[in-house]
């Protein structure tokens, strides 16, 4: 299934509006997300393991607000 092509009109020639409007259009219509995770192969069995992973965690984050539990935040790379 293709994705609609992201077309953006200049008006009065800002361009600066139109190149804004463009990259939000092509953000959400999920073109960049598509480019990325075709950038390399990916096998059935990781992309399982990795939908699994973000399950099991979103349950443990619910069950944690349910009994009213501080919920850790993620880590932060620190920068070299």
């Amino acid at each position: 299934m293709s994705k609609p092509i992201v077309t953006v009109k200049v008006r009065k020639g800002d361009i600066n509006r139109a190149l804004k409007i463009f990259k939000r259009a092509v953000m959400d219509s999920g073109h960049i997300l598509e480019y990325k995770d075709r950038q390399e192969y990916t096998k059935p069995t990781t992309v399982r393991r990795r939908e699994k992973q973000v399950a099991i965690r979103n349950q443990q984050i619910e069950v944690m607000k349910q009994n009213e539990i501080e919920i850790p935040s993620k880590k932060k790379k620190k920068k070299r």
